[in-house]
């Protein structure tokens, strides 16, 4: 099903780099270089292990890291959606989901053994990359329940993105477009996925206005 992979090309390329790309929530391992503060936010601090963390998850799922001020800003979003998720009692992943997870991330690789390759090269830890994974659920879960709500597709969003963007990807890899009703349900995901990240990012550019925050990465950020 070849359509299919072009259908999913374009549901990744329409959703904007949304808040839970990548997120770690704890320490990392004993090998971590000596600590100190990238950031206080409010009354609580992000470590620069913290920073490193993200960094080596994102080259194992993305293959490059951000630059640390990046990254740091990343978490700094991620600490607003985890204090109102916090607050609001969200229900945490089941082990169940978070096994599906890293299985997902398993198989983004061609074999197991360029995996565990991978995972060894980073130096991310099987414990590690369970945590993140679990802490990404638990964020994008939040902003999904809190803006799914509010996004609106019409039928002509769906028939507008099929036109301008499935065909003409599906001829440009002389392949034949599936039908509009065989696309209809990805096509109308993948736009309410926009949505929400759209109302996510005009929530936490308000929200980061109200924030207390103290940047102190300095020197030494990429």
């Amino acid at each position: 099903m070849k359509w299919l992979a072009c259908i999913f090309e374009l549901v990744v390329a329409v959703l904007t780099p949304g808040i839970p790309r990548a997120v770690p929530a704890t320490p990392t391992s004993a090998q971590e270089v000596i600590d100190r503060i990238a950031a206080r936010v409010e009354n609580d601090i992000i470590l620069l292990s913290d920073v490193r963390a993200l960094a080596r998850y994102q080259q194992l799922v993305e293959g490059k890291a951000e630059s640390d001020a990046q990254i740091l800003d990343r978490l700094i979003d991620q600490w607003i959606v985890r204090s109102e998720a916090d607050t609001a009692q969200f229900p945490h992943p089941s082990d169940t989901d978070v096994a599906a997870g890293v299985e997902r991330v398993q198989k983004s690789f061609t074999s197991t053994s360029e995996f565990e390759t991978r995972k060894e090269q980073i130096g991310l830890a099987d414990g590690e990359i369970k945590t993140m994974v679990a802490a990404q659920l638990y964020l994008s879960n939040y902003l999904d329940s809190r803006f799914r709500p509010s996004a609106k597709v019409e039928p002509k969003d769906v028939q507008e993105f099929y036109a301008k963007a499935v065909v003409p990807r599906a001829q440009e890899r002389g392949q034949a477009a599936p039908s509009l009703d065989t696309a209809r349900d990805y096509i109308h995901e993948a736009l309410v996925q926009r949505s929400i990240n759209e109302q996510a990012d005009r929530w936490l550019s308000e929200s980061r206005s109200r924030l207390r925050v103290e940047k102190l990465l300095g020197a030494g950020a990429k």
